[in-house]
């Protein structure tokens, strides 16, 4: 099917119903850079062929790391402008705190703990245990059966080689690293393998990582495709190691260390700066709008969907003021993220929603904007957006669920029931009090209990955690 045809599945043909009015009060008060941003309301129907998808990952990219999420140092004009085209969410989650369990619940739209992959936290070595098996359905193999073209460029983090691999799992093209952390440079993970790969194929390029994979992905873009595509373009910027386009001396001294069998190199505890963290950030933001650019200069800028998020909350340089807490843990800090949502045919700009959303969400609207059939031997533990988003419709409301093994958390409405990870238990009302200081479990103690009950009943249908 070429990228030009019409609606031609059942599903998507009926995506685009009748409009309805409702409008959603949006939360939290927009930067400077999103003054003019509205309350979400759905656009009047349009006709609109299948998008292309294009869904971009930071990787440990805090709350308010963007202009337009309120950063008051780092300065990300093409992420702004992707905000003032769509929708800014002020209330989207990660679907866990660290990297491996995030991509999980994205690549399959369930919960990280239904597979044994997903209960690594996050997967930290080669092993035969630890992956998206290759007969699960995943968004970029559903979407391919509905005639999609699939890539992943980047980081995948999901099952190393030789058991595990992003073209087992759907996508017909990779290029990128397997593992949670590569040099920038030499391309060592903390062991001193080399982690860069075409396919399954090793490749050499010694370039900074965040500039080869935009160049992919601007490629890709560019490409005379004939059929709607999806693109997972997964950057590794700005986890550590902290490592500008400027610091390839640093990664000389890194890369030496590693391979002379120092452990833990790559996190980098003795570098770094906020002004190193902001060229990261800002490096990010520019390579995003090189394929934004790309996307305009090929003709596919309204009928392509853009999906950007981070794959859970900041660390160590990150700004994720008010939130408190960061990666790993569950406090807002660590899963509420930056997102943003832009289709030009069927989506109107310069909106901000506070809907709450999380990871799954996202790939249950992907698959119904697109029109693909989910597998019943797998449902989703997401709900779609797609009627919010296209038709008027109210959001799905459903309980957000996190679980680590040192915290649980689960989100209904306002209210946040969160586990320390000491066994104390709270209750948060984060609309009012999203730095979670006013804990109201003595004083709201049935909510705490049905809450608490909610997110038990959840976890008892999920693997539990090897000892």
């Amino acid at each position: 099917m070429g990228e030009s045809a019409g609606l031609s599945r059942r599903a998507f043909g009926t995506l685009l119903g009748a409009t309805g009015a409702g409008v959603l009060a949006a939360s939290g008060t927009a930067s400077a850079e999103n003054g003019d941003e509205q309350p979400f309301r759905a656009a009047p129907e349009r006709p609109v062929r299948r998008p292309n998808l294009l869904v971009i990952l930071g990787d440990d990219l805090g709350w308010a790391d963007l202009s337009s999420y309120g950063s008051p140092h780092i300065h990300t004009p093409n992420l702004d402008r992707l905000a003032r085209e769509g929708v800014r969410f002020t209330d989207a989650y990660s679907g866990s705190a660290t990297c491996s369990p995030t991509r999980f619940s994205l690549y399959t739209g369930r919960y990280p703990g239904r597979l044994r992959g997903g209960l690594a936290e996050p997967i930290a070595s080669p092993n035969e245990l630890e992956g998206i098996p290759h007969d699960h359905p995943t968004l970029a193999s559903l979407l391919a059966d509905a005639g999609y073209s699939t890539a992943l460029i980047g980081k995948w983090h999901c099952g190393y080689l030789p058991w595990f691999s992003p073209t087992r799992a759907g996508w017909q093209e990779f290029f990128g690293n397997f593992g949670g952390a590569i040099d920038y440079f030499s391309k060592l993970d903390g062991a001193g393998r080399h982690d860069l790969y075409e396919g399954e194929v090793e490749y050499a390029d010694l370039r900074y990582y965040t500039d080869i994979i935009t160049e992919r992905a601007v490629d890709f873009v560019r490409r005379d495709h004939d059929r709607p595509w999806l693109l997972n373009l997964n950057f590794t910027t700005p986890h550590w190691p902290w490592e500008t386009r400027d610091d390839k001396a640093v990664s000389d001294e890194l890369s030496a260390r590693i391979r002379a069998g120092e452990r833990n190199v790559l996190s980098h505890s003795d570098g770094g700066s906020l002004e190193t963290y902001r060229k990261m950030v800002e490096h990010l933001d520019s390579s995003v709008g090189a394929v934004l650019d790309a996307l305009r200069a090929r003709g596919r800028f309204e009928d392509t969907l853009v999906l950007f998020a981070s794959d859970n909350g900041g660390e160590r340089w990150s700004y994720q003021w008010p939130l408190s807490g960061e990666k790993f843990g569950l406090q807002e800090g660590g899963i509420r993220v930056p997102t943003i949502l832009r289709w030009p045919a069927a989506i109107r700009p310069r909106q901000v929603s506070d809907v709450p959303v999380v990871s799954p969400d996202w790939t249950a609207t992907l698959l119904e904007i697109a029109g693909a059939k989910v597998d019943a031997r797998y449902p989703l533990d997401g709900r779609s957006l797609a009627g919010y988003l296209l038709r008027g419709r109210k959001a799905p409301t459903h309980d957000l669920f996190w679980r680590t093994r040192a915290e649980r958390a689960l989100r209904r409405g306002r209210w946040k029931y969160y586990r320390t990870p000491t066994g104390t238990d709270q209750l948060f009302d984060v609309v009012s009090d999203p730095r979670e200081q006013a804990d109201r479990a003595r004083a709201e103690a049935p909510r705490l209990a049905e809450l608490r009950a909610a997110w038990e009943k959840i976890d008892s249908g999920l693997l539990r955690y090897p000892s």
